[in-house]
């Protein structure tokens, strides 16, 4: 697996001050996505426990409200076994805190899998330019959704971040 960036102050891709990673590798190539330079799955750097130690360092300072995590994709199979261990270690350390990541797939064809265990919020569904609004939070297209990840699982439906 690998990554392409991490953003040591974010505050643009969730609530508050935030850690995001950048995730290499994504086969959905939206038209105009605002990252085409995370598609390559070869591209970026190789991503190991030094680079979760790494976010997790960063994420201490009380500033960092949370951890973001996108792509590319982060939940492409190639990707998401590093998003959830991630994820995992930083709702470990940091149970106070919040994950955010943002994913090409439907929630509802990920739900299963253990790294939306450690989410709070996903923001699901390609980005469509013909849907683009500039006015939408967290999102770019409004086919997109912010969903309640933890509300989610305990209503066993989508529910949608409204805070």
């Amino acid at each position: 697996m690998r990554y392409n960036l991490i953003r040591k102050m974010d505050i643009a891709n969730g609530p508050g001050v935030r850690v995001s990673v950048f995730m290499q590798g994504c086969p959905f190539h939206c038209k105009n996505c605002f990252n085409p330079e995370t598609w390559d799955f070869e591209g970026g750097k190789e991503f190991t426990d030094e680079t979760i130690n790494k976010v997790l360092d960063l994420c201490g300072k009380d500033e960092v409200k949370g951890l973001s995590i996108l792509g590319g994709e982060p939940m492409h199979p190639s990707n998401i076994e590093g998003t959830a261990k991630l994820a995992k270690a930083f709702k470990e350390k940091y149970p106070g805190k919040n994950v955010w990541a943002w994913s090409g797939y439907k929630y509802e064809d990920i739900k299963d899998k253990d790294a939306l265990k450690y989410i709070d919020v996903l923001v699901d569904g390609n980005y469509e330019e013909e849907l683009h609004d500039p006015t939408l939070k967290w999102k770019g297209s409004s086919n997109q959704r912010v969903i309640d990840v933890t509300k989610s699982r305990e209503n066993n439906e989508v529910t949608l971040f409204n805070k």
